[in-house]
């Protein structure tokens, strides 16, 4: 689990990494090469990996645990970029308390065709047993949503969001078929990068009717054939975008085109909140013990009292910056200085992203 520097995500979760679709501009391929290591001598220690093989006869690797380097730490993808699901990731979820917006297989593609049902029912099972985040999940391959979905697999959880990688018209097309075809009410949202051609044609039926958010982006690196995007081709997204009441966010290696000024950086409502564990939630608030309002210790007085000269005072209540107040108006009781009251939305334990 690591803290994502992708913009429109807190999180990073790969339990599955590697991919088979051989994007000529992938970020991830580049990346998994250089954290590697010596990806012909991980191969030959062979009682560190099990293989599973597609019906096509493609290698896919499988690691219980974590496979270590000659300096005793953890690879992060010893078979290069080749299809590899690393459970030992399954339990990494629990060490968040606070609910997040998690990009789950941003090293690979996990609706690849090469990918089980099975390795791909496994991920959406532990997503459910930590039902406080958002889980964002993204492919080049639309139409296995369709067909998990046909077969029961498929969350229709309000927390997971299906996206559809779009380049180009070819793909826009492809996504707005299947998007059609999902035959229930997914949240769904786009991720335009990179932007290789002029898309206001393609996109407009599936942005009006299908999708809840765009993401959009330009492609990064210096290779050769590098595509720059034209200031036209987003302000129509954006356009269409706005006809259909539809949030943008667009990522940082769009500023050099539009400005600081021209940015959006929007999210849906949903992923705006944030919210906490049960286990953290008894750890962190509690009830006013007068109007019996929710919310957090710190915010609160705490009420305390012993029962004989001489012992430490035992912590036994909580007032609220209000009953509080009144009750020190009441008594004629001198208050002492409280700290800012936040407001009703840290009451209840919610707390709203900055867009």
């Amino acid at each position: 689990m690591n803290r994502s520097r992708i913009e429109w995500c807190d999180h990073t979760w790969n339990p599955i990494t590697g991919c088979l679709h051989e994007c000529l501009y992938c970020y991830a391929r580049k990346m998994s090469v250089r954290f590697s290591g010596d990806i012909k001598r991980n191969k030959a220690a062979v009682n560190d990996y099990r293989l599973q093989q597609t019906k096509d006869g493609e290698n896919l690797y499988i690691l219980d645990r974590a496979m270590l380097s000659e300096t005793g730490n953890a690879l992060v993808y010893p078979f290069g970029f080749e299809p590899t699901l690393h459970r030992y990731r399954f339990n990494t979820l629990e060490k968040l308390k606070m609910g997040n917006n998690i990009f789950v297989g941003a090293m690979a593609d996990i609706f690849g065709e090469w990918v089980p049902d099975e390795w791909i029912g496994e991920i959406f099972g532990i997503c459910q047993k930590y039902p406080i985040h958002n889980y964002l999940f993204l492919t080049k391959n639309p139409d296995r949503y369709v067909r998990l979905c046909l077969k029961g697999l498929l969350p229709e959880h309000k927390n997971m969001w299906y996206g559809v990688t779009v380049t180009n018209s070819w793909q826009a097309y492809t996504a707005e078929a299947t998007m059609q075809d999902m035959p229930f009410e997914a949240h769904t949202f786009l991720s335009i990068e990179p932007i290789l051609e002029d898309l206001a044609s393609a996109l407009e039926i599936i942005i009006a009717n299908f999708t809840d958010w765009v993401i959009i982006g330009a492609e990064t690196g210096n290779g050769k054939g590098k595509v720059i995007p034209k200031k036209e081709w987003i302000d129509s997204i954006v356009k269409q975008c706005e006809n259909a009441k539809i949030p943008v966010f667009m990522k940082d290696s769009l500023i050099p085109i539009v400005e600081e000024g021209g940015m959006r950086r929007e999210f849906p409502t949903q992923l705006q909140v944030k919210t906490v564990s049960p286990k953290m939630k008894k750890k962190l608030y509690d009830t006013c013990c007068a109007c019996k309002i929710f919310a957090k210790k710190s915010e609160m007085v705490a009420i305390s009292a012993r029962t004989q000269r001489g012992e430490q005072p035992k912590q036994f209540a909580f007032m609220c910056q209000n009953c509080f107040r009144e009750m020190c108006g009441r008594y004629e009781i001198q208050m002492p200085e409280l700290a800012a009251f936040k407001g009703e939305a840290e009451c209840f334990g919610e707390t709203e992203r900055d867009t």
